[in-house]
């Protein structure tokens, strides 16, 4: 979507655009195609973030993702940053340093957080599955039974690199009642997969605006519980830039943030909780993103292809898709992208036996049917 304004300087814009301009139909990881109404919002002239204005959509922005994150008990905060400055921020305000953290990993990104614990003097204690498999409550039980010191658990709830969701609520449930801190990495679930913060007794649950919000990246939002407050307010050394009392008193006494945040992308994902709205409401969203996961695993099933996620833990957002013997996920990228569509390479350990299809985003159901017709053909052809 190419927007248009008098230009002064359109030489200048062109010859960047000619850089950038859409070429594929976007199925990635993220970040991933915007909402025509998202992109159009953002094209607005900029304002100071101390504004009336600015207040007001901060303020209702924050009202919106407390309604759909279902966190009446939480604190929802915006940071200027991608998801990964919450892990930071998790670790650094509720443990303590030379604190212990349980890291479940099912996944490239369930080790980053590890890296997070580890990189800011935390000891990551780690429990970890095999790709495409998710972490089961009675597994986490007897983690937690073997290390009662640890001060907190990590959960991804969707793994983005193998395509798997976790059964975040049996597992909150026994976090809560070993009564650790529970940090759950939503990046690409948000938006995707349901998430009730309150009832599932949720400690810090973030994500990106360039995932299944389908806005630009840039914007980090989170729901915190009071418990995570409380402890931060004692944390020696918890940091400035990703400190979590000091966005509270801002969210409360300056109806914004600390530092200058993305005006667009918050103005972007206002627009995207309202589209929800209009939608019919969070469960009529939440079909949609079901139907399109479902709608494209049916169509690789039948190409005889196989899914990394094991039955029943199906992602709603991305899906990796395990190529045949003597084929490279890879090449499988590559393939479509000459047909005009941007797929997912493989991640992390399982990069070269798979691709992954990202359903995050403005798509519609059409551009699934012609990608899938076109991902029939390029493996008939590379089977060949």
């Amino acid at each position: 979507m190419e927007l248009h304004f008098d230009m002064q300087y359109e030489d200048a814009y062109r010859e960047v655009y000619e850089m950038v301009k859409p070429k594929y139909k976007l199925f990635t990881a993220g970040p991933v195609a915007c909402f025509p109404e998202v992109l159009a919002i953002m094209s607005v002239q900029m304002f100071s973030h101390r504004s009336a204005e600015a207040k007001e959509v901060h303020v209702d922005t924050l009202n919106r993702l407390k309604a759909f994150l279902e966190a009446d008990k939480g604190e929802i905060i915006l940071f200027p940053s991608s998801g990964t400055g919450f892990m930071e921020a998790a670790v650094r305000n509720a443990v303590p340093h030379g604190g212990k953290v349980l890291v479940t990993v099912i996944g490239a990104f369930g080790k980053r957080f590890a890296e997070v614990v580890e990189a800011n003097g935390r000891k990551a204690v780690i429990l970890e599955k095999e790709p495409g498999y998710a972490i089961k409550p009675e597994e986490l039980d007897d983690a937690l039974r073997k290390n009662p010191d640890v001060h907190a658990v990590t959960i991804t709830y969707n793994e983005t690199s193998t395509g798997v969701l976790n059964p975040l609520p049996e597992l909150a449930k026994v976090v809560h009642e070993h009564d650790k801190l529970l940090f759950v990495d939503a990046v690409s679930a948000m938006g995707g997969a349901d998430i009730k913060f309150d009832e599932w007794g949720i400690d810090l649950v973030f994500a990106s605006s360039q995932k299944a919000f389908g806005v630009p990246p840039g914007l980090a939002v989170a729901a915190v519980s009071e418990r995570v407050f409380e402890i931060a307010e004692k944390m020696p050394e918890r940091g400035w830039y990703f400190d979590l009392p000091l966005y509270k008193k801002f969210n409360a006494k300056k109806k914004g943030t600390p530092s200058t945040p993305p005006l667009p992308q918050i103005f972007g994902l206002n627009v995207v909780l309202r589209i929800i709205e209009k939608m019919g409401g969070k469960e009529a969203w939440l079909d949609m993103y079901r139907k399109r996961s479902e709608m494209i695993r049916e169509g690789v099933r039948e190409m005889g292809l196989g899914i990394l996620a094991e039955p029943g833990y199906e992602s709603p957002t991305i899906t990796a898709v395990v190529v045949p013997e003597g084929m490279k996920g890879v090449d499988v990228y590559n393939a479509m992208r000459e047909r005009g569509f941007e797929l997912a390479k493989g991640y992390g350990s399982v990069a070269e036996k798979t691709f992954r299809i990202g359903n995050m985003g403005y798509m519609t159901f059409d551009d699934i049917r012609e990608m899938l017709d076109n991902l029939r053909e390029v493996i008939e052809k590379l089977k060949a």
